[in-house]
């Protein structure tokens, strides 16, 4: 597993993959990593923690995910305007 920072709020992150995982034989189904990278429909990618993933909106594009900020180790949300 390889560790980078969220794009939204910048905590540290791990992403499932690769040679770390190779002899997990789906135990852990996928669910290692402590992040996702999306793909915006503006044709933006993010690597997003999952607590920035559940506070942007179902249609986010990238100025959403400027606005993202941590709350605490658990939360997200969207900073004002």
């Amino acid at each position: 597993m390889s560790k980078d920072s969220c794009d939204g709020c910048g905590r540290t992150v791990t992403v499932s993959g690769g040679i770390a995982n190779l002899w997990s034989f789906g135990t852990d189904a996928g669910t290692v990593g402590t992040a996702m990278t999306l793909e915006l429909e503006d044709g933006t990618s993010h690597l997003l923690c999952y607590p920035c993933i559940e506070a942007v909106p179902d249609h986010p594009t990238a100025e959403d995910i400027e606005r993202l900020e941590q709350v605490d180790d658990e939360t997200s949300r969207l900073s004002a305007l």
